[in-house]
């Protein structure tokens, strides 16, 4: 079991900030897994210069999502309902979207490495497989990702489901290791009512700015020609 005997304070963070974040990340990673797709079907003729770029952008959104999850796993998202599932899940995606990096890079080795050892494969089909593997982590962490972001704006949206988590919320701020959230932050746990601000999204539980890497970060970075 994890070790919970450490106390931290609920960081009260803007959850509908976080919602369109994590909306964002399933478009960036589809925009990757086609840039991923169009490597595997050239020639693979020069393959650092080719898959090297991409290898790279995959694993500064990995890094990216990584930090959001970390943002989450302190805030008021891992006390409401399914929280901490909701994490495992936001978890699991970051790997994938790690291990799509790795297996980018692997498939540079692939290529490589008959310069470095008899016997090996000389043709681009290995690196065209270890290709393959990325696209369907990159496809498994997007849907990963649409569903946790509907899944969060369906519970700022619904009535019911806020009242539910803010009391869920206030009973985490006060229980054992865990240290009461600042006194500016009370009143923010108390239900603000169903609203959509100007822009049409709902108010968050909570709304100190997310501690979250900046939105233009989590789009796919535009590719060098």
């Amino acid at each position: 079991m994890p070790d919970t005997s450490c106390e931290f304070t609920l960081q009260i963070i803007d959850l509908a900030e976080q919602t369109r974040l994590l909306g964002q990340v399933a478009p960036a990673l589809k925009a990757l897994r086609e840039e991923v797709e169009s490597v595997r079907a050239g020639e693979i003729s020069k393959p650092l210069r080719e898959i090297g770029p991409t290898a790279i952008r995959v694993q500064e959104l990995a890094m990216q999502c990584t930090q959001q999850a970390l943002a989450l796993s302190t805030s008021q998202y891992a006390a409401m309902k399914d929280g901490h599932e909701n994490l495992a899940e936001l978890v699991e995606a970051t790997t994938q979207i790690s291990l799509a990096a790795t297996l980018c890079t692997f498939a540079i080795h692939r290529r490589t490495e008959v310069l470095l050892y008899e016997g090996a494969d000389e043709t681009p089909a290995a690196s065209r497989s270890r290709l393959t593997e990325a696209t369907e982590e990159l496809d498994r962490a997007a849907k990963t990702y649409s569903r946790l972001a509907q899944r969060l704006s369906y519970r700022l949206a619904s009535f019911g489901a806020r009242h539910e988590d803010q009391q869920l919320i206030a009973r985490a701020a006060v229980s054992p290791g865990m240290t009461n959230p600042p006194k500016e932050h009370a009143a923010q746990l108390k239900d603000t009512g169903p609203s959509a601000g100007a822009s049409g999204s709902p108010h968050a539980i909570g709304a100190t700015p997310a501690a979250s890497p900046p939105s233009h970060q989590l789009s796919a970075p535009v590719r060098q020609r």
